[in-house]
Protein backbone atom coordinates (compact mmCIF):
# COMPACT_ATOMS: atom_id res chain seq x y z
CA UNK A 1 0.00 0.00 0.00
CA UNK A 2 2.81 2.32 0.68
CA UNK A 3 4.31 1.42 -2.47
CA UNK A 4 1.17 2.61 -4.20
CA UNK A 5 0.66 5.70 -2.28
CA UNK A 6 4.05 6.84 -3.04
CA UNK A 7 3.17 6.02 -6.78
CA UNK A 8 -0.18 8.01 -6.51
CA UNK A 9 2.01 11.31 -5.31
CA UNK A 10 4.58 10.79 -8.06
CA UNK A 11 2.14 11.00 -10.87
CA UNK A 12 -0.79 13.34 -9.48
CA UNK A 13 0.90 15.13 -7.26
CA UNK A 14 1.33 15.62 -3.42
CA UNK A 15 -2.45 17.06 -3.39
CA UNK A 16 -4.06 14.13 -4.90
CA UNK A 17 -7.03 12.11 -3.67
CA UNK A 18 -7.68 8.60 -2.49
CA UNK A 19 -10.93 7.89 -3.83
CA UNK A 20 -11.13 4.22 -3.52
CA UNK A 21 -8.49 1.12 -2.48
CA UNK A 22 -9.02 -2.27 -2.27
CA UNK A 23 -6.89 -5.79 -2.38
CA UNK A 24 -7.13 -8.12 -5.44
CA UNK A 25 -6.53 -11.85 -4.46
CA UNK A 26 -5.41 -14.28 -6.66
CA UNK A 27 -7.97 -17.08 -7.71
CA UNK A 28 -8.05 -20.60 -8.37
CA UNK A 29 -4.72 -22.92 -8.60
CA UNK A 30 -2.63 -19.55 -8.47
CA UNK A 31 -3.62 -19.00 -4.57
CA UNK A 32 -1.89 -22.82 -4.26
CA UNK A 33 0.66 -21.85 -6.10
CA UNK A 34 1.98 -18.54 -3.92
CA UNK A 35 0.58 -15.85 -5.71
CA UNK A 36 0.63 -12.48 -3.83
CA UNK A 37 -2.34 -10.24 -3.69
CA UNK A 38 -1.72 -6.86 -5.46
CA UNK A 39 -3.18 -3.41 -4.56
CA UNK A 40 -5.37 -1.23 -6.71
CA UNK A 41 -5.87 2.30 -5.89
CA UNK A 42 -7.93 4.89 -7.89
CA UNK A 43 -7.10 8.98 -7.03
CA UNK A 44 -7.69 11.71 -8.75
CA UNK A 45 -5.93 15.01 -8.86
CA UNK A 46 -9.38 16.82 -9.59
CA UNK A 47 -11.28 16.20 -6.40
CA UNK A 48 -11.12 17.90 -3.50
CA UNK A 49 -11.51 15.29 -0.26
CA UNK A 50 -11.92 17.84 3.39
CA UNK A 51 -9.11 16.09 5.97
CA UNK A 52 -10.49 13.72 8.58
CA UNK A 53 -8.09 14.51 10.77
CA UNK A 54 -7.48 17.20 13.33
CA UNK A 55 -5.50 19.93 12.17
CA UNK A 56 -2.10 20.22 13.08
CA UNK A 57 -1.72 15.96 13.26
CA UNK A 58 0.59 13.76 11.77
CA UNK A 59 -0.62 11.08 9.40
CA UNK A 60 -0.29 7.69 10.58
CA UNK A 61 0.71 5.15 8.36
CA UNK A 62 -1.15 1.43 9.03
CA UNK A 63 0.66 -1.45 7.72
CA UNK A 64 -1.76 -3.70 5.26
CA UNK A 65 0.16 -5.92 4.27
CA UNK A 66 3.49 -7.47 2.73
CA UNK A 67 4.47 -5.21 -0.72
CA UNK A 68 2.96 -6.76 -3.53
CA UNK A 69 5.00 -7.74 -6.65
CA UNK A 70 2.56 -5.55 -8.79
CA UNK A 71 0.97 -2.76 -8.50
CA UNK A 72 -2.11 -1.57 -10.51
CA UNK A 73 -3.67 1.99 -10.27
CA UNK A 74 -6.39 3.23 -12.59
CA UNK A 75 -5.88 7.39 -12.45
CA UNK A 76 -8.52 9.84 -13.23
CA UNK A 77 -7.09 12.55 -15.48
CA UNK A 78 -9.76 13.99 -16.63
CA UNK A 79 -12.08 16.76 -14.53
CA UNK A 80 -14.85 14.58 -13.21
CA UNK A 81 -18.27 15.64 -14.25
CA UNK A 82 -18.78 15.33 -10.62
CA UNK A 83 -16.61 18.11 -9.36
CA UNK A 84 -19.39 19.73 -7.39
CA UNK A 85 -20.70 16.37 -5.71
CA UNK A 86 -21.62 16.92 -1.71
CA UNK A 87 -18.78 16.68 0.49
CA UNK A 88 -21.44 14.46 2.57
CA UNK A 89 -20.97 11.41 -0.16
CA UNK A 90 -17.31 11.64 -0.27
CA UNK A 91 -17.33 11.62 3.44
CA UNK A 92 -19.41 8.44 3.11
CA UNK A 93 -16.88 7.28 0.92
CA UNK A 94 -13.64 7.61 3.00
CA UNK A 95 -15.97 6.19 6.17
CA UNK A 96 -16.52 3.09 3.83
CA UNK A 97 -12.87 2.82 2.52
CA UNK A 98 -11.44 2.97 6.17
CA UNK A 99 -13.84 0.11 7.21
CA UNK A 100 -12.75 -2.08 4.65
CA UNK A 101 -8.69 -1.17 5.50
CA UNK A 102 -9.51 -2.12 9.10
CA UNK A 103 -10.78 -5.34 8.19
CA UNK A 104 -8.07 -6.28 5.54
CA UNK A 105 -5.67 -5.73 8.68
CA UNK A 106 -7.59 -8.21 11.02
CA UNK A 107 -8.27 -10.41 8.51
CA UNK A 108 -4.60 -10.48 7.12
CA UNK A 109 -3.08 -11.32 10.57
CA UNK A 110 -5.67 -14.20 11.53
CA UNK A 111 -5.74 -15.53 8.36
CA UNK A 112 -3.41 -18.68 7.68
CA UNK A 113 -3.72 -22.03 5.88
CA UNK A 114 -2.05 -25.37 6.43
CA UNK A 115 0.91 -26.04 3.63
CA UNK A 116 1.33 -29.25 2.04
CA UNK A 117 4.49 -30.40 2.19
CA UNK A 118 6.02 -31.27 -1.26
CA UNK A 119 6.02 -34.74 -1.47
CA UNK A 120 1.81 -33.80 -1.41
CA UNK A 121 1.80 -31.01 -3.84
CA UNK A 122 2.53 -32.08 -6.92
CA UNK A 123 -0.34 -35.03 -6.39
CA UNK A 124 -2.88 -32.23 -5.45
CA UNK A 125 -2.39 -30.28 -8.29
CA UNK A 126 -2.89 -33.61 -10.18
CA UNK A 127 -6.27 -34.31 -8.85
CA UNK A 128 -7.51 -30.45 -9.41
CA UNK A 129 -6.37 -31.21 -13.09
CA UNK A 130 -8.59 -34.05 -12.72
CA UNK A 131 -11.54 -32.33 -11.69
CA UNK A 132 -11.50 -33.03 -8.09
CA UNK A 133 -12.49 -30.45 -6.45
CA UNK A 134 -10.44 -28.53 -3.81
CA UNK A 135 -11.72 -28.92 -0.80
CA UNK A 136 -12.06 -33.14 -1.69
CA UNK A 137 -8.57 -33.19 -2.89
CA UNK A 138 -7.30 -31.94 0.23
CA UNK A 139 -9.71 -34.32 2.69
CA UNK A 140 -8.11 -37.62 0.39
CA UNK A 141 -4.30 -36.64 0.59
CA UNK A 142 -4.46 -35.58 4.43
CA UNK A 143 -6.32 -38.59 5.13
CA UNK A 144 -3.88 -41.05 2.99
CA UNK A 145 -1.05 -39.07 5.01
CA UNK A 146 -2.05 -39.98 8.28
CA UNK A 147 -2.92 -43.50 7.24
CA UNK A 148 1.23 -43.50 6.26
CA UNK A 149 2.30 -41.30 8.97
CA UNK A 150 3.01 -37.35 8.44
CA UNK A 151 6.34 -36.24 7.97
CA UNK A 152 7.84 -34.66 4.87
CA UNK A 153 9.73 -37.46 2.79
CA UNK A 154 6.95 -39.40 2.32
CA UNK A 155 7.58 -41.30 -1.51
CA UNK A 156 5.21 -39.64 -3.65
CA UNK A 157 4.55 -42.96 -5.62
CA UNK A 158 3.53 -44.17 -2.41
CA UNK A 159 1.04 -41.18 -1.33
CA UNK A 160 -0.47 -41.61 -4.70
CA UNK A 161 -1.58 -45.43 -4.17
CA UNK A 162 -2.49 -44.94 -0.68
CA UNK A 163 -4.89 -42.13 -2.45
CA UNK A 164 -5.65 -44.71 -4.83
CA UNK A 165 -7.10 -47.02 -2.21
CA UNK A 166 -9.44 -44.51 -0.48
CA UNK A 167 -10.92 -43.56 -4.22
CA UNK A 168 -11.72 -47.48 -4.59
CA UNK A 169 -13.42 -47.46 -1.20
CA UNK A 170 -15.41 -44.36 -2.00
CA UNK A 171 -16.96 -46.57 -4.72
CA UNK A 172 -19.30 -49.15 -4.25
CA UNK A 173 -19.95 -52.30 -6.87
CA UNK A 174 -23.25 -53.50 -8.08
CA UNK A 175 -21.81 -56.69 -9.92
CA UNK A 176 -23.20 -57.64 -13.34
CA UNK A 177 -26.97 -58.62 -14.02
CA UNK A 178 -28.33 -60.68 -11.73
CA UNK A 179 -30.82 -63.82 -12.19
CA UNK A 180 -33.20 -64.79 -9.46
CA UNK A 181 -33.66 -69.21 -9.80
CA UNK A 182 -37.03 -69.77 -12.30
CA UNK A 183 -37.60 -65.92 -12.43
CA UNK A 184 -35.85 -64.36 -16.09
CA UNK A 185 -34.24 -60.73 -14.71
CA UNK A 186 -35.55 -57.57 -16.48
CA UNK A 187 -33.14 -54.58 -16.51
CA UNK A 188 -34.99 -51.02 -17.17
CA UNK A 189 -32.01 -48.25 -18.05
CA UNK A 190 -33.75 -44.90 -17.51
CA UNK A 191 -31.66 -41.64 -18.29
CA UNK A 192 -31.89 -38.16 -19.51
CA UNK A 193 -31.02 -37.03 -22.73
CA UNK A 194 -27.77 -37.60 -24.92
CA UNK A 195 -25.99 -40.24 -22.52
CA UNK A 196 -26.01 -43.15 -25.46
CA UNK A 197 -27.91 -46.13 -24.12
CA UNK A 198 -29.32 -47.58 -26.85
CA UNK A 199 -25.91 -48.22 -27.87
CA UNK A 200 -25.13 -49.24 -24.28
CA UNK A 201 -28.38 -51.56 -24.21
CA UNK A 202 -26.97 -53.12 -27.67
CA UNK A 203 -23.45 -53.44 -26.18
CA UNK A 204 -25.42 -55.83 -22.93
CA UNK A 205 -27.54 -58.01 -25.43
CA UNK A 206 -24.82 -58.45 -27.48
CA UNK A 207 -22.66 -59.71 -24.75
CA UNK A 208 -25.22 -61.92 -23.11
CA UNK A 209 -26.58 -63.07 -26.39
CA UNK A 210 -23.30 -64.26 -27.88
CA UNK A 211 -21.42 -64.55 -25.26
CA UNK A 212 -23.25 -66.50 -23.10
CA UNK A 213 -26.20 -67.24 -24.88
CA UNK A 214 -28.72 -66.47 -23.23
CA UNK A 215 -31.98 -65.68 -24.76
CA UNK A 216 -32.28 -61.91 -24.42
CA UNK A 217 -35.31 -59.89 -25.49
CA UNK A 218 -35.61 -55.97 -26.48
CA UNK A 219 -38.06 -53.12 -25.19
CA UNK A 220 -37.93 -49.83 -26.14
CA UNK A 221 -40.40 -47.24 -24.74
CA UNK A 222 -38.17 -44.04 -26.66
CA UNK A 223 -40.87 -43.39 -29.66
CA UNK A 224 -40.28 -39.44 -29.31
CA UNK A 225 -36.66 -39.80 -30.63
CA UNK A 226 -36.81 -39.46 -34.64
CA UNK A 227 -35.07 -43.43 -35.67
CA UNK A 228 -34.97 -44.17 -31.59
CA UNK A 229 -36.60 -46.99 -32.47
CA UNK A 230 -35.10 -47.88 -35.80
CA UNK A 231 -31.73 -47.78 -34.61
CA UNK A 232 -32.46 -50.51 -31.67
CA UNK A 233 -33.98 -52.52 -34.37
CA UNK A 234 -31.38 -52.76 -36.55
CA UNK A 235 -29.14 -54.14 -33.53
CA UNK A 236 -32.26 -56.34 -32.63
CA UNK A 237 -31.77 -58.08 -36.14
CA UNK A 238 -28.16 -58.24 -36.09
CA UNK A 239 -28.21 -60.19 -33.33
CA UNK A 240 -31.34 -61.97 -33.92
CA UNK A 241 -33.17 -60.33 -30.92
CA UNK A 242 -37.00 -60.49 -30.38
CA UNK A 243 -38.16 -56.80 -29.62
CA UNK A 244 -41.40 -55.08 -28.85
CA UNK A 245 -42.11 -51.45 -28.71
CA UNK A 246 -44.10 -49.91 -25.92
CA UNK A 247 -45.84 -46.49 -25.68
CA UNK A 248 -48.88 -47.08 -22.89
CA UNK A 249 -48.63 -49.07 -19.42
CA UNK A 250 -50.68 -51.31 -20.86
CA UNK A 251 -48.53 -52.04 -23.70
CA UNK A 252 -46.10 -52.57 -21.17
CA UNK A 253 -47.71 -55.25 -19.57
CA UNK A 254 -48.47 -57.36 -22.53
CA UNK A 255 -44.75 -56.80 -23.91
CA UNK A 256 -43.42 -58.21 -20.62
CA UNK A 257 -45.77 -61.45 -20.29
CA UNK A 258 -44.95 -61.86 -24.27
CA UNK A 259 -41.29 -62.66 -23.33
CA UNK A 260 -42.02 -64.35 -19.76
CA UNK A 261 -40.14 -67.77 -21.12
CA UNK A 262 -36.95 -65.09 -22.22
CA UNK A 263 -33.46 -65.49 -19.47
CA UNK A 264 -33.16 -61.72 -19.65
CA UNK A 265 -35.16 -58.72 -20.79
CA UNK A 266 -33.17 -55.73 -21.48
CA UNK A 267 -35.64 -52.24 -21.04
CA UNK A 268 -34.82 -48.68 -23.10
CA UNK A 269 -36.83 -45.76 -21.90
CA UNK A 270 -36.86 -42.54 -23.38
CA UNK A 271 -34.53 -39.55 -22.53
CA UNK A 272 -36.50 -37.49 -19.79
CA UNK A 273 -35.11 -33.74 -18.74
CA UNK A 274 -34.63 -34.46 -14.78
CA UNK A 275 -36.42 -30.79 -14.33
CA UNK A 276 -39.58 -32.03 -15.97
CA UNK A 277 -41.95 -33.56 -13.39
CA UNK A 278 -44.42 -34.54 -15.48
CA UNK A 279 -42.00 -36.95 -17.61
CA UNK A 280 -40.74 -38.24 -14.58
CA UNK A 281 -44.31 -39.69 -13.37
CA UNK A 282 -44.82 -40.77 -16.44
CA UNK A 283 -41.48 -43.14 -16.22
CA UNK A 284 -42.41 -44.07 -13.29
CA UNK A 285 -45.90 -45.60 -14.51
CA UNK A 286 -44.18 -47.58 -17.04
CA UNK A 287 -41.94 -48.74 -14.90
CA UNK A 288 -44.31 -49.54 -12.04
CA UNK A 289 -45.93 -51.62 -14.77
CA UNK A 290 -43.22 -53.51 -15.59
CA UNK A 291 -42.24 -54.31 -12.42
CA UNK A 292 -37.94 -54.48 -12.97
CA UNK A 293 -35.87 -56.24 -11.23
CA UNK A 294 -33.27 -53.65 -12.06
CA UNK A 295 -33.52 -50.01 -13.06
CA UNK A 296 -30.27 -48.49 -13.90
CA UNK A 297 -29.70 -44.87 -13.88
CA UNK A 298 -27.38 -44.13 -17.10
CA UNK A 299 -25.39 -41.04 -17.25
CA UNK A 300 -22.48 -39.43 -18.72
CA UNK A 301 -19.23 -38.96 -17.59
CA UNK A 302 -18.55 -35.92 -19.90
CA UNK A 303 -21.09 -34.07 -17.28
CA UNK A 304 -20.37 -32.00 -14.63
CA UNK A 305 -20.43 -32.72 -10.99
CA UNK A 306 -23.13 -30.44 -10.10
CA UNK A 307 -25.42 -31.92 -12.86
CA UNK A 308 -24.51 -35.65 -12.45
CA UNK A 309 -25.66 -35.19 -8.61
CA UNK A 310 -28.80 -33.01 -9.30
CA UNK A 311 -29.39 -35.84 -11.86
CA UNK A 312 -29.01 -38.39 -9.74
CA UNK A 313 -31.64 -37.06 -7.20
CA UNK A 314 -33.90 -36.41 -9.83
CA UNK A 315 -34.45 -39.35 -10.91
CA UNK A 316 -33.83 -41.84 -7.48
CA UNK A 317 -37.95 -40.74 -7.77
CA UNK A 318 -38.66 -44.07 -10.10
CA UNK A 319 -36.59 -46.02 -8.11
CA UNK A 320 -33.41 -46.32 -9.37
CA UNK A 321 -31.16 -49.31 -7.74
CA UNK A 322 -27.56 -49.21 -9.55
CA UNK A 323 -25.90 -46.11 -11.90
CA UNK A 324 -24.06 -47.13 -15.45
CA UNK A 325 -21.83 -44.76 -16.32
CA UNK A 326 -20.97 -43.81 -20.61
CA UNK A 327 -18.56 -42.14 -22.40
CA UNK A 328 -15.78 -42.48 -19.99
CA UNK A 329 -13.57 -42.56 -23.46
CA UNK A 330 -14.53 -38.63 -24.28
CA UNK A 331 -14.19 -37.11 -20.69
CA UNK A 332 -11.09 -35.31 -20.69
CA UNK A 333 -10.87 -36.26 -16.96
CA UNK A 334 -12.89 -38.23 -14.29
CA UNK A 335 -12.48 -36.19 -10.95
CA UNK A 336 -16.17 -34.68 -11.67
CA UNK A 337 -16.92 -38.66 -10.60
CA UNK A 338 -16.41 -38.99 -7.23
CA UNK A 339 -19.09 -36.02 -5.79
CA UNK A 340 -21.55 -37.96 -7.45
CA UNK A 341 -20.75 -41.59 -6.13
CA UNK A 342 -20.46 -40.34 -2.82
CA UNK A 343 -23.87 -38.29 -2.84
CA UNK A 344 -26.38 -40.68 -4.72
CA UNK A 345 -25.57 -43.39 -2.95
CA UNK A 346 -26.27 -46.12 -6.00
CA UNK A 347 -23.51 -48.77 -6.39
CA UNK A 348 -21.61 -49.10 -9.98
CA UNK A 349 -22.93 -51.29 -12.44
CA UNK A 350 -21.16 -51.01 -15.87
CA UNK A 351 -18.53 -48.62 -17.44
CA UNK A 352 -18.70 -48.00 -21.27
CA UNK A 353 -15.86 -46.13 -23.14
CA UNK A 354 -16.15 -46.37 -27.13
CA UNK A 355 -18.92 -47.27 -29.79
CA UNK A 356 -17.85 -50.61 -30.48
CA UNK A 357 -20.71 -53.56 -30.13
CA UNK A 358 -20.52 -55.52 -28.13
CA UNK A 359 -17.41 -54.71 -27.23
CA UNK A 360 -16.22 -51.53 -25.02
CA UNK A 361 -18.15 -51.75 -22.05
CA UNK A 362 -16.82 -54.13 -18.43
CA UNK A 363 -18.23 -54.70 -15.32
CA UNK A 364 -17.09 -51.38 -12.99
CA UNK A 365 -14.06 -52.30 -11.30
CA UNK A 366 -13.89 -49.55 -8.68
CA UNK A 367 -9.65 -50.55 -8.05
CA UNK A 368 -9.45 -49.89 -11.98
CA UNK A 369 -11.73 -47.12 -12.21
CA UNK A 370 -9.27 -44.97 -8.77
CA UNK A 371 -6.57 -45.56 -11.35
CA UNK A 372 -8.15 -44.26 -14.26
CA UNK A 373 -8.97 -41.09 -12.07
CA UNK A 374 -5.28 -40.41 -10.90
CA UNK A 375 -4.24 -41.56 -14.60
CA UNK A 376 -2.28 -43.95 -13.37
CA UNK A 377 -4.48 -46.54 -16.12
CA UNK A 378 -6.24 -45.50 -19.60
CA UNK A 379 -10.03 -46.07 -19.91
CA UNK A 380 -9.71 -48.51 -22.04
CA UNK A 381 -7.84 -50.89 -19.50
CA UNK A 382 -11.15 -53.11 -19.79
CA UNK A 383 -12.38 -54.22 -23.42
CA UNK A 384 -15.33 -56.41 -22.67
CA UNK A 385 -17.35 -57.25 -20.65
CA UNK A 386 -16.45 -59.71 -17.06
CA UNK A 387 -18.63 -62.54 -17.49
CA UNK A 388 -20.93 -63.89 -14.55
Amino acid sequence: MQQALAMVRRELGSSAAVLHTREVRPRGLARWLGAKPEIEVVASANVSVPSRLPANSEPVVVPIVPPPTQVGIELDTEAPSARAASNVQLFAQLSALQSKVEDLCRRSGKESRSELPDCAFQLFTELIDADVCEELARELIESARRELGENETLDPQQLKAEVARRIEREITLAGPIGSSPGRRPLLACVRPTGVGTPTTIAKLAANYRLREKRRVGLITVDTYRIAAVEQLRTYADIIDLPMEIVSTPREMHQAVARMSDLDLILMDTAGRSPRDEVKIQELKSLLAEASPDEVHLVLSSVASASSLAKTAAQFAEVGTTALLLTKLDEAASLGNLLPLLRQCGLPLSYLTHGQNVPDDIATADSGHLARVILGLETVAGKRQLVET
